[in-house]
């Protein structure tokens, strides 16, 4: 047919007409938006040059173009890239803060107001209201409201409102921006976060919009979409939110859910943090490579959460514990399920069950979908196809299998087939459940599966309460196991409703967002619907979240106390709680396959762990090839099913054929999950306790490593399982990231090459990428085809080790089923532990009891470098027969032990024996100069250059040359001689031949104590004369001691092992022992790396070095330096055990000796005399430790009150009249300070008891500042010299026969010190080591040991305070201080030389400073004699190392005696049970950073060595000290118990006073903080004192189970309550502390930080000190003075500082702070207090005392009153009594003073407050 041409009239009417048309269009979409067509005001954008990824769109709902552009107001600028916008935000846009910030209780507020700028879409709100709340140290929470009009707000029923208090020590800080307003959010270091300055805030009645900016690209989250990458495309990517039924396409659609959450991961420390946006209305999440996102939503409110997070776990964690934790799942709900959309019928479905039965597969659950209905209808069965559907849960639970229905939410209004009605719809029509129309009455009605249908209102308790009844009556018809619920996004197959929906802004909003179809009711309800939360508009995506509330309080109905199944297709924020979910109706295509991964590591970010996708597909027919890849990873699927759409081919497993590869590699990774089930049980435990993720983005645990970022085509389960799968068509190589780990593959247990990097990976077609990370433990069970058969079968471990031969891993198991297993404890909880061939069993929990008799059979052990060829089964430290089989794969280095019987629910230890590895070497030649002739001389092995270079290269190849015959057995101990195997033995020569004539004595001291001892029982040889505190005869019992001992009889060892967890704590079975005269070796295996003691020697950290380290123990006038012998001998040391207990060891002998720490783990000690004597003390807690090794070498001294105030001194006063000048000076600071001291100074030539010239003022300034209230201390060295004619001192030692001499001789042995000649002339110019070579006299060393010259020191002492001659001359001094008591000398042995070589350089020298140059370095020769008390003559060898041990008792006793006080002595050389008479400092240290941290690692180490009273010189004795050092020297220092600052001659000054006004108000106001806490001191060192308790206690004491603890020595406790965490480093100003798992109050603000169990940057600015009281604790304090004789006149108080359960105690140790023996005598007071909820009682335990100061408590603080406190009384004897006290609540600190109060110290009190 011919066209027919339009006349030109004709076109003329149809341009116009279309001009019409057009003009109307743009006019009725002006209207619509809001937008003027003319603008009635002027408004100029502000375009600055903004770079292009910055830009935010500002046409996001249409095609840019310049015309709307201009409306809007906005900037244009066209761009090549049609991604970008090309109309973007002006800078004047948006909102400015009205006024001013406010805060308020929860954090802060204020008022913003719209700046005057065009409407995008209409209805802006000017004026709004922004809340900020810090929710806690790592949320913070902002929100945007309208302040006149309520609008819309998720009701969520996890999520409720913040009432405050603000959290305090915020690891954020918050800044509001005030024009154009923004808000950034930044980490306290300072990093940027959350900065919405990127673009304006748009809010709008029905357009809200925030912009912001981010700190890295790595973003992660949002959805419900198909990502098909884990970490998100920036490139100008807008998704959609709003829940719809829509399947998962390549498209960018809205799906089932709405989850706003998304995380970023900042770099590569792991810090993170998330976001989400608690809104419900549709919205837009866009983002942008600024980078940046911006979120759009058209309703309710902006609400804001950021949570922080040092990982991306923790961030997770944070979040789920915020707004509802993941559900746990039955156990049976983690085996395979089958499902099908239309069977057909119930044949169809026991065929399909029957087949897969048939070929053995593992398959616990079978679901049915809608065609077991009656025409698709809920709560009805298909009475002809599925006639049997009553029967059939029982058919499935006959054969251990589970039966699940669908259901969902739409209600067909029709009757039934038969024609009666549908009673589900009737009997909701009759409870008026459903949703209506915007009428609020009428009820809506679309279509769905059944046809005309109806929605129940799941918002409205109404329906939930129909709901639960219909699931009820079904279930007695239909009985099931679980419920799956769709098409609750919600779906309706009609727009809207059956009647359409109206025209207005809720169904046509002025600004849809980017959904399916543009159109808000597509396929869904109008929005104008009403229910019961509110308009559909509001609630719409929440549907699916209440049909999932109701679901579960259904099968709470249905199935009480079971935990059933159930699974929803639409979710929202918070879902997880109750629901698991499946990634929709997804395709069977490869792509789909692919994408499953990003969207199971999103939901389980979102709270999901219960997560998979439709194995196969859904909807296509699926391919063999496609099928079987995606039965492979589908088997690590949380939630494993295959289900496919009706109308395509059948794709369960069977159908494929019995013999075919999909089935068998079906099987065998089903048989693998099945495996593994224990392993995914405890991964669902830990996320439904703590919010881990279970199917884990690799990336959550190797963050530091950015090859992870973007991996998504693999993932984890937990930390340790690794899944790499075939996705992709044809492939059977794949490029896999095997991270930075070790790892090991599942199938053949051989650990893999790679680490760190890319690999190809070849999986062929029945293969998939399985690899366990090592350093994991993994309980596993056999297999079986049901959860029901399996968990009846035998249990296992796999062990993947590390690289340092650890693992660990945990075990939670229950009935698999009930509710509330966890809360009632009704459960078993493992933690398995290996290290050094031990795997420790330890159950936790073992509530619960499994019927099926369950043990563990198993354990495989992989990286096991030498085969396994012992194993030992303990159970209670015993060890249990064991009729297991060992097979060693060498190839794969996998031993697998089987047969065991290890019982479920008890705690076992096995152990096993292997093969020498490198760090099973024992150095056999630890000599100078070691070569390959003189190692095999002594028939070991060489080899010169071992793998790790700080091995021996020399070391043992056989066992040592002990055995044992016959072991005599007593109840008290047992004993043994030792047989010495001749031939072979190797020396060479005659002093290091072994000895054949040993003997073993073991004795059981004490329950928690035992001796061993090694000794020659035919020749006597020297042993400590130290007198330990051990009980006349053992009182251990069998039943009651920690311990028990084996002796291995050949090889000779000896065994200790801790009765209540098997652990072996000594093992000396080892090739190095051997006994000869001057060598003696032992080595022993350490149960941890951590070990803690041994000195005096400097070390870095505190917990030992263990790779390959040896220090020297030999006392010796050495400063304090890396790997050098110092001041003191302490062989003690403290050994954690892996979980937590501690036990200590001591060598009673004090001969030269050096320990090797090595990592196998194990130490070796070597001495050159003596015997063996050692002392276990087993704790279990490390505190423990140290009381019970205080208990055996005797309690630490009580130290006077005065002593612990603040103390100066210098080496280097010119005269008495620069002392007094000093003193004066600092009274003038007003710094509190005690004590002032004179160094050898005051000595004429350095001479004892002698006074310079220049010092002739001394006497009366010490009796004038004593007057005053000040306390003065004299420096004692021990040497005398011996060239004067007129020194008493040394004429009457001579006289009294007190210094050592020479052996068989009556000749003084004499060296340099620093004793000056008489009679010379002193160039004091010259070096001062060159003074003393050229003026020094000979000095001449008391024998301390002797009594003789125990009295005359005394003498010595007394006429020096008491001078007989010239009373005037008298030195009132208040303390001794003895020095250089080492001994020390200045030049090395004596002079003319020793005289016997072989002491002084022994034939092995132990590794001391200086080895070399032998034993006399700095010390007088070996051979000097010297006696015991009782006469015995022993060698200075023997003894040297006790020289200033034996000098520190009778120093005390002749202080005490003349000054009728208790006194201080400070001592510099130690030996254990120094501390009972002395404190001691840490030598002369230098000024420099690194002092700090060492100084804490020292008082740590000597509060382990039981002496409490300890410090170091503060601000460094060598060099000059610097301004920022000395100044936070200071703030550390007052927390020293002995707090003194001292420096040396010839630097300047250092003292307070010294600095300028900035440094003395810092110092005086630190030092008033310890002057205002001395009570509390005083108190712990009575604690000390009485108990062995320690003073400055490192952190591990008090947080053992705490493993962070274990290695910090920056940070240290007064006791258990107070924390101390210094600044160390020069120009910092944070602290990176550890807060331990309590409850933490920060001294200075009284404020809880709310943080616990993890690290945290504390402001440090030069003036503070971070200090925390520890909830839980009571400490006493007393207002502060300039000295303590003021301070302990003050008012007195109390702080109380409550633990979560509002609970605190404390004591008060009070006492006149000077008597001798006050504790001893009784004369003192001691106060508990304890504080219960709303009641402190104070309690008087002993009064012996009486202070005359009557001392009362004016005012306490209680820290952590939850609510406000109106009322206080005070009560004795259950009396009211009167006070006039004034009583103030801080509300936001939580904090409640009473002051004002006249509480009598010494009288008991109820203090009450309600």
């Amino acid at each position: 047919m011919g066209k027919r041409k339009f006349s030109g009239l004709e076109i003329t009417l149809i341009v116009l007409f279309c001009l019409v048309v057009v003009v109307a269009i743009i006019l009725i979409a002006l209207l619509a938006t809001g937008v003027p067509a003319v603008k009635t005001t002027e408004f100029t954008p502000e375009c600055p040059n903004i770079l292009t990824v910055e830009r935010i769109d500002c046409i996001p709902d249409q095609t840019a173009t310049k015309s709307i552009c201009d409306l809007r107001g906005c900037c244009w600028s066209p761009q090549s890239d049609t991604s970008v916008p090309w109309c973007y935000f002006s800078k004047n846009h948006g909102y400015e803060v009205d006024g001013s910030t406010r805060s308020t209780q929860t954090g802060f507020e204020a008022t913003l107001r719209r700046l005057s700028s065009p409407s995008l879409f209409g209805k802006d709100i000017n004026t709004v209201l922004l809340t900020g709340e810090y929710q806690t140290a790592n949320r913070f929470r902002f929100k945007i409201t309208d302040p006149t009009t309520q609008r819309f707000e998720v009701p969520h029923e996890q999520v409720g409102s913040f009432s405050g208090p603000a959290a305090s020590n915020l690891n954020y800080r918050v800044e509001v921006r005030s024009n154009p307003f923004g808000i950034v959010v930044t980490r306290v270091s300072g990093k940027v976060l959350f900065d919405t300055t990127i673009g304006p805030l748009q809010y709008a009645d029905q357009f809200l919009q925030l912009s912001i900016k981010l700190p890295s690209s790595n973003i992660y989250g949002v959805g419900e979409h198909v990502h098909k990458q884990y970490r998100h495309d920036l490139n100008w990517k807008t998704w959609p939110l709003f829940s719809r039924d829509v399947g998962p396409s390549d498209q960018m659609h809205n799906l089932y859910g709405v989850q706003t959450f998304f995380m970023c991961l900042e770099d590569s420390s792991g810090a993170s943090f998330g976001v989400f946006l608690m809104n419900s209305n549709a919205m837009e999440f866009a983002l942008q490579p600024a980078p940046a996102v911006t979120y759009r939503t058209i309703g309710g409110i902006l609400d804001f959460y950021i949570f922080l997070g040092n990982t991306p776990e923790q961030v997770v964690q944070e979040y789920l514990q915020f707004v509802g934790l993941p559900l746990m799942p039955s156990y049976w709900s983690l085996g395979f399920q089958l499902s099908r959309w239309n069977y057909g019928s119930l044949d169809e479905v026991k065929a399909v069950v029957e087949r897969n039965r048939l070929i053995g597969l593992p398959y616990d659950v079978q679901i049915t979908d809608i065609d077991y209905m009656e025409g698709k209808k809920d709560f009805t069965y298909d009475k002809v196809l599925f006639s049997d559907l009553p029967n059939f849960a029982t058919y499935m639970h006959n054969s251990g299998q589970k039966y699940v229905i669908i259901l969902d939410p739409a209600i067909s209004t029709q009757p039934l087939v038969d024609g009666s009605q549908y009673g589900s719809y009737v009997r909701g029509e009759n409870r008026k459940v459903w949703v209506n129309e915007s009428d609020g009455v009428t009820t809506l009605v679309g279509e769905v599966w059944p046809g005309e249908a109806v929605f129940p209102d799941f918002t409205n308790p109404e329906c939930t309460s129909w709901w639960v009844e219909e699931c009820r009556l079904f279930y007695n018809t239909v009985p099931y196991d679980g419920i799956w619920i769709d098409m609750n996004e919600v779906s309706n197959f009609v727009q809207g409703s059956s009647k359409g929906c109206e025209q207005n802004d809720l169904n046509y909003p002025p600004f849809t967002p980017n959904i399916v179809d543009k159109l808000m009711f597509s396929k869904t309800l109008c929005m104008d619907a009403v229910q019961k939360w509110g308009k559909h508009y509001d609630v719409h995506s929440l549907y699916g979240y209440s049909m999932a509330i109701a679901t579960r309080q259904a099968i709470e109905t249905v199935l009480p106390g079971k935990r059933s199944y159930l699974i929803s297709r639409s979710t929202f924020i918070g879902s997880g709680k109750h629901t698991g979910h499946w990634l929709g109706d997804n395709a069977a295509t490869w792509e789909q396959l692919r994408w499953s991964i990003p969207g199971m590591l999103e939901f389980n970010i979102f709270g999901f762990p219960y997560i998979g996708a439709d194995i196969c597909g859904f909807v296509f027919d699926t391919t063999e090839e496609l099928c079987r890849r995606w039965m492979q990873v589908g088997a690590f699927y949380p939630f494993s099913r295959n289900h496919n759409a009706e109308g395509y081919i059948h794709q369960d497993p069977a159908v494929f054929g019995a013999d075919s590869v999909l089935v068998q590699t079906s099987k065998h990774y089903l048989s693998i999950r099945y495996t593994l089930l224990p392993y995914l049980y405890t991964l669902f435990y830990r996320a439904h306790t703590r919010g881990d993720t279970v199917v884990r983005p690799v990336l959550h645990e190797f963050y530091s490593d950015e090859g992870t970022w973007a991996v998504d085509r693999q993932f984890l389960w937990g930390p340790g399982l690794l899944i790499s799968a075939v996705m992709d068509q044809g492939v059977d190589i794949i490029d896999a990231y095997i991270p930075d780990a070790v790892w090991y593959e599942y199938e053949t247990g051989a650990r893999i090459s790679e680490r760190k990097q890319w690999t190809r990976m070849y999986l062929p077609a029945d293969k998939l990428g399985l690899h366990l990370r090592g350093g994991y433990i993994y309980p596993i069970q056999q297999p079986a085809t049901t959860t029901v058969e399996s968990r009846q079968n035998p249990l296992g471990l796999i062990i993947a080790l590390d690289e340092n031969n650890t693992a660990s891993g945990e075990l939670f198991w229950d009935d698999g089923e009930s509710t509330g297993t966890i809360e009632s404890n009704n459960y078993i909880y493992y933690e398995f532990t290996v290290s050094n061939n031990r795997l420790q069993m330890n159950v936790i929990n073992s509530v619960y009891v499994d019927p099926n008799n369950l043990k563990f059979e198993e354990i495989k052990i992989l990286g096991v470098l030498q085969e396994v060829t012992t194993v030992t089964v303990s159970l209670n430290n015993a060890v249990q027969t064991s009729s297991h089989n060992i097979t060693y794969y060498p190839t794969e280095k996998v031993a697998h032990i089987t047969g065991l019987q290890l019982e479920l629910g008890r705690s076992y230890t096995v152990e096993w024996t292997q093969q020498q590895s490198i760090n099973e070497r024992f150095d056999c030649y630890p000599g100078i100069d070691s070569t390959r002739e003189k190692c095999e001389q002594l028939g070991c092995v060489w080899d010169q250059a071992p793998s790790d270079p700080n091995s021996p290269s020399c070391y043992f190849s056989s066992d040592n040359v002990y055995s044992v015959g016959e072991v005599e057995y007593s109840s008290s101990g047992l004993a043994a001689n030792l047989n010495l195997s001749s031939a072979n033995t190797r020396a060479n020569d005659n002093y290091t031949a072994p000895i054949g004539t040993l003997r073993l004595e073991v004795k059981y001291h004490t329950n928690s104590m035992l001796q061993f001892k090694i000794y020659d029982y035919q020749n006597a040889r020297y042993e400590v004369p130290i007198q330990l505190n051990l009980p006349t005869s053992p009182t251990s019992t069998a039943e009651g001691r920690l311990y028990d001992v084996s002796i291995q009889k050949k090889p000779f060892g000896i065994q200790v092992r801790r009765k209540s967890t098997g652990t072996v704590v000594w093992d000396s079975q080892l090739p190095t022992f051997t006994f000869s005269d001057m060598f003696i070796q032992i080595s022993t295996r350490l149960p941890s790396q951590y070990i803690y003691g041994f000195g005096e020697t400097e070390h870095t950290t505190y917990r030992r070095n263990m790779n390959w380290n040896t220090w020297g123990m030999f006392t010796r006038d050495q400063s304090p330096a890396d790997h050098l012998n110092s001041y003191g001998h302490h062989p003690f040391y403290m050994a954690l055990e892996e979980d937590s207990n501690a036990h200590g060891v001591l060598l009673l002998n004090s001969n030269a000796m050096d320990v090797t720490l090595q990592p196998t783990p194990a130490l070796t000690y070597r001495t050159i005399g003596g015997i063996l004597d050692f002392y276990m003390v087993l704790g279990p807690t490390p505190e423990l430790v140290v009381q019970e090794y205080t208990e055996l070498i005797g309690r630490p001294v009580m130290p006077p009150y005065w002593s612990l105030g603040f103390q100066l001194c210098r080496y280097g006063y010119r005269n008495d009249s620069e002392v007094a000048q000093l003193v004066e000076e600092m009274k003038a600071t007003q710094i509190p300070y005690d004590v002032q001291y004179v160094d050898i100074d005051h000595m004429e030539r350095q001479l004892d008891f002698t006074l310079s010239s220049r010092f002739t003022g001394l006497p009366a300034l010490v009796n004038k500042i004593k007057g005053e209230g000040m306390r003065f201390i004299i420096i004692l060295d021990p040497t005398i010299s011996g060239n004067e004619t007129n020194y008493p001192t040394f004429s009457r030692g001579v006289d009294n026969d007190v210094f050592m001499k020479w052996p068989n001789s009556n000749d003084i042995i004499y060296s340099k010190v620093w004793p000056f000649l008489p009679n010379v002339q002193v160039n004091e110019s010259l070096p001062e080591q060159t003074q003393i070579q050229l003026f020094g006299a000979h000095a001449a060393f008391p024998d301390f040991l002797r009594n003789s010259t125990v009295e005359w020191w005394k003498r010595e002492i007394m006429e020096f305070y008491n001078n007989p001659t010239d009373p005037s001359k008298s030195i009132k001094f208040d303390g001794l201080w003895i020095d250089m008591n080492e001994p020390a000398t200045f030049m090395n042995a004596a002079f003319g030389g020793c005289r016997n070589e072989i002491l002084n350089n022994p034939p092995y020298m132990p590794h001391l400073g200086y080895r070399s140059e032998g034993l006399t370095y700095k010390s007088p020769c070996m051979e000097g004699q010297q006696y015991l008390p009782d006469g015995t003559p022993v060698r200075h060898y023997d003894v040297h190392s006790l020289y200033g041990w034996a000098q520190t008792r009778p120093t005390l006793e002749a202080l005490q005696s003349v000054t009728r006080e208790r006194g201080i002595v400070i001592t510099r050389s130690t030996y254990p049970s120094s501390g009972r008479w002395a404190g001691h400092w840490l030598g002369d240290n230098a000024a420099a950073w690194d002092q700090l941290s060492k100084s804490i690692i020292g008082m740590m180490e000597f509060s382990l060595f039981g002496i409490s009273y300890t410090g170091a010189d503060i601000c460094g004795f060598f060099n000059d000290s610097e301004y920022e050092l000395c100044l936070r020297w200071m703030q550390l220092g007052s927390f020293y118990p002995y707090s003194r600052n001292h420096n040396e001659k010839g630097t300047k000054r250092q003292d307070p006073a010294s600095w300028n006004s900035t440094f003395v108000d810092i110092s005086r106001h630190v030092m008033n903080i310890r002057y205002t806490l001395l009570p509390y001191l005083y108190t712990l060192l009575h604690e000390a004192h009485v108990h062995g308790s320690t003073v400055v206690r490192p952190v591990l004491h008090e947080f053992a189970q705490e493993r962070a603890t274990w290695d910090i020595f920056e940070q240290f406790l007064w006791g258990p309550a107070l924390l101390i965490s210094p600044v160390m480093a020069p120009g910092a100003v944070t602290v990176n502390a550890y807060l331990p798992n309590a409850r933490w109050y920060d001294y200075h603000t009284d404020e809880h930080i709310n943080a616990r169990g993890e690290y945290r940057v504390l402001s440090a600015p030069l003036e503070h000190i971070n200090l925390h009281i520890r909830g839980g604790y009571i400490l006493a304090w007393q207002e502060p003075a300039n000295t303590t004789f003021f301070s302990r006149q003050n008012p007195m108080g109390l702080t109380v500082a409550l633990n979560d359960s509002l609970l605190a105690e404390g004591q008060l140790y009070w006492d006149d702070g000077v008597r001798i023996d006050a504790y001893e005598n009784g004369a003192y007071l001691l106060t508990s207090f304890s504080a219960q909820q709303n009641a402190l009682e104070i309690k008087v335990e002993h009064h012996g005392y009486s202070d005359p100061n009557n001392l009362m408590f004016t005012e306490i603080k209680v820290l952590g009153v939850p609510t406000t406190v109106q009322q206080v009384n005070v009560t004795q004897n259950g009396v009211i009594i009167p006070s006039a006290h004034v009583l103030s609540y801080d509300s936001s600190k939580q904090v409640m003073r009473i002051m004002q109060l006249q509480l009598h110290l010494g009288q008991s009190y109820t203090v009450q407050w309600s």
